[in-house]
């Protein structure tokens, strides 16, 4: 049985990125660039008015005439006078012969001329030709996530594909002889089967959408079966229980005769002590414990960092954040808890039902309070550290 920062270092050394492929922009959402973008055109590729208005010569003149009118898209290079201004809209095209841009609010009119009530600055209002960015200048380094923001401006410098890290193929493997699937009747000694479709959920969060699930009985032969099938196919298997020590909990004999190299078993933890994490070439398997709850903590503490990692995440850990307690924890137990808890600007509650069977108070959780397995008590207005969920 090994400690949490052992485990959380043996799952970063064998997490490996997984391979760079080719992608269209608009479906990159959530992916990390696995390459340097530099920019093939300037942004704008041109100067641009920033306001509707009237374009002209900055001086001491008040008074214009409007000889022209410049729109999106237009790209007549007008021949304006001192003495002259052009109609101009936001995100048209500058000429040369004007450099400062009056908007339209600040402009009185008289037919085809101008009166200009509150002057701007020289310069004023105009965006110049690669404003944001120069011509093979770097507008995305390597390793960036790509949002919402970076999609867009992608794609308004005409970029139709980039070279991300693929992100791996994931399956779920239920187990348990007592499992019924929501929806059907419910037996005595049966109960309902929630750890895909909460792993499923997880999973979706950290931009896995694609996630087939398959079940099993407690049978050794028919795990080993299915498991060989999964290590063929998936980059990641995750194991939902029979992987404590019960005469029915076949999954740890089922991956080690299917090759799978035991990484680590048991961690010194509470909830989710039975925790199976082994490798058969670079494809990573994580046995869960049975127990929602535990099921979930074993997800976001250690699941979540090596999907990270082979997503091309650099930072893949949980982040940390300290609060005060707002009642004392006890911890007799000599295991490290992550304990479900509630959290705002100042303090940190813990939640009642902290059970690995329960989920009641994980559902209305927002952090996991970390007690090191060698703190015996932490005292009320103590400074605590919590892994954020939210």
């Amino acid at each position: 049985m090994i400690q949490v920062d052992k485990a959380l270092s043996i799952i970063a050394d064998n997490s490996i990125k997984m391979p760079v492929r080719k992608i269209k922009v608009s479906k990159s959402l959530g992916y990390i660039l696995a390459e340097t973008v530099y920019a093939p055109i300037a942004m704008p590729p041109f100067r641009q008015s920033a306001m509707d208005g009237y374009a002209f010569t900055h001086s001491d003149n008040k008074q214009y005439d409007v000889i022209g009118i410049s729109q999106a898209g237009d790209s007549d290079k007008h021949k304006i006078k001192a003495n002259q201004a052009i109609r101009i809209f936001t995100g048209a095209f500058v000429p040369d012969s004007v450099d400062t841009v009056v908007m339209q609010e600040h402009v009185t009119v008289d037919g085809d001329s101008i009166t200009i009530d509150k002057m701007p600055e020289p310069n004023a209002n105009v965006r110049a030709k690669g404003e944001q960015v120069n011509d093979g200048d770097i507008m995305l380094e390597k390793d960036t996530l790509l949002t919402p923001a970076g999609i867009g401006f992608l794609a308004c410098l005409g970029i139709r594909e980039v070279s991300v890290y693929s992100k791996p193929k994931v399956a779920i493997l239920v187990t348990g002889n007592e499992l019924v699937q929501p929806g059907k009747k419910l037996k005595l000694g049966k109960i309902f089967e929630s750890n895909s479709i909460m792993l499923q959920a997880a999973l979706e969060t950290a931009g896995i959408k694609k996630v087939k699930v398959f079940r099993v009985k407690d049978n050794l032969k028919a795990t080993k079966k299915v498991l060989k099938k999964l290590l063929e196919k998936y980059d990641m298997i995750l194991v939902s229980g029979g992987i404590s020590v019960g005469d029915y909990d076949f999954v740890k004999e089922a991956l080690l005769k299917n090759g799978v190299e035991e990484l680590f078993y048991k961690i010194n933890q509470k909830p989710g002590k039975p925790l199976f994490f082994g490798n058969k070439e670079e494809k990573l398997v994580f046995a869960l414990p049975g127990n929602p709850a535990s099921s979930l903590t074993s997800f976001y503490v250690y699941v979540l960092p090596a999907l990270k990692k082979m997503m091309g995440f650099e930072d893949i850990h949980l982040k940390r954040i300290v609060r005060k307690l707002s009642t004392a924890v006890i911890n007799t137990t000599g295991k490290t808890l992550f304990l479900k808890a509630l959290y705002d600007e100042t303090h940190v509650s813990v939640l009642d039902s902290q059970s690995s069977a329960m989920l009641n108070t994980f559902a209305t959780a927002n952090s996991l309070l970390f007690v090191p397995y060698d703190s015996t008590e932490i005292k009320k207005e103590e400074n605590v550290i919590l892994l954020p969920l939210d």
